[in-house]
């Protein structure tokens, strides 16, 4: 009987090259049940050659960068793979470097993603839940003391968008306005984008701008250093439900390495110090890949003790 003894096949390959050449490695690969990896496989998610993750700027660009740095150390652990991490300087420059392969792993808003699946061919790896849910909304804010009450008191006055690429701070409250009768190209003085969330709040809370729109639950982000932020900043309008923003990966990214990156992001979530860093970090509560959505579907059918196997009433 044969038995058959691990092998370290990088040592081996290594030296079986140096003593035989390539051809010979080949004839011993095949005998021992093994192939020669690419210089891709061999290395990428190494030390030398990192998985690279990138960040969307939609709050604090420091919580984010150290909140990205954090993530990726939890990664390494959970997955044994090397990160480096970086916050981009706006939302388009993370869908640019993504489609030049310049970016491995991108925390993509939803309207970002859209763009860059388009464009680039980039891949869904999970949808981000907060609360528990993979949908949020928009909201349009204003000055408490403007007087201004509904849109239609926006008319004239100075108003602040996120990022051109942001569903809950452009895509998705310009929509509404539109839908309710009111073009932002002449409704309003003068619009500006600010680069974050954080930045739309603080600019009413400021007075430099009338009104603006952010993500449901924007006020939150701000609270800890400005507490009277819901005394100064009023929500006067919600967008229609939006699909949570997502952590994507570029067209091609070997399949190993993203089956790991998926599950070590779901272990990570639900450990306690993953938890407190992905709050932290865009007020993630939880991970759901496109299957998960279907989740209350099933607990519906368990709660009501339906055979799922028979599709009869």
């Amino acid at each position: 009987m044969v038995q058959w003894m691990p092998v370290n096949f990088s040592l081996e390959t290594s030296v079986a090259t140096r003593l035989f050449g390539f051809p010979q490695l080949l004839i011993i690969s095949l005998l021992t049940g093994t192939t020669p990896l690419s210089s891709e496989a061999q290395l990428h998610g190494s030390a030398e050659n990192p998985v690279r993750m990138m960040f969307v700027p939609s709050g604090d660009a420091q919580v984010i960068l150290k909140g990205g740095q954090k993530i990726g150390q939890l990664l390494k652990k959970a997955t044994g793979l090397h990160f480096k991490t970086a916050v981009a300087t706006s939302y388009a420059a993370v869908i640019e470097a993504m489609g030049a392969g310049k970016v491995d792993v991108g925390w993509l808003a939803t309207f970002s993603y859209v763009l860059a699946h388009d464009k680039y061919g980039v891949e869904l790896l999970l949808v981000v839940q907060r609360f528990g849910s993979p949908f949020y909304r928009g909201q349009i804010m204003v000055r408490a003391n403007s007087g201004i009450k509904d849109l239609a008191g926006l008319k004239g006055k100075r108003f602040a968008f996120v990022d051109p690429a942001s569903t809950s701070g452009h895509l998705y409250p310009k929509t509404l306005l539109l839908s309710e009768g009111f073009d932002p190209k002449i409704f309003f003085d003068k619009t500006i984008f600010v680069g974050s969330h954080n930045s739309v709040v603080l600019s009413i809370y400021k007075g430099e701008v009338d009104g603006g729109a952010a993500y449901e639950g924007s006020r939150a982000a701000v609270a800890k250093s400005f507490p009277d932020v819901y005394d100064k900043v009023d929500v006067i309008a919600y967008t229609k439900d939006i699909p949570n923003d997502t952590v994507s990966v570029r067209k091609g990214l070997a399949e190993d390495i993203k089956n790991k990156i998926r599950e070590g992001l779901k272990t990570i979530s639900s450990s306690t110090e993953g938890s407190k860093t992905l709050k932290k970090l865009y007020g993630i509560s939880g991970f759901m890949d496109l299957d998960g959505l279907f989740d209350p579907v099933r607990e519906a059918g368990r709660l009501l003790n339906l055979n799922l196997s028979d599709p009869r009433p």
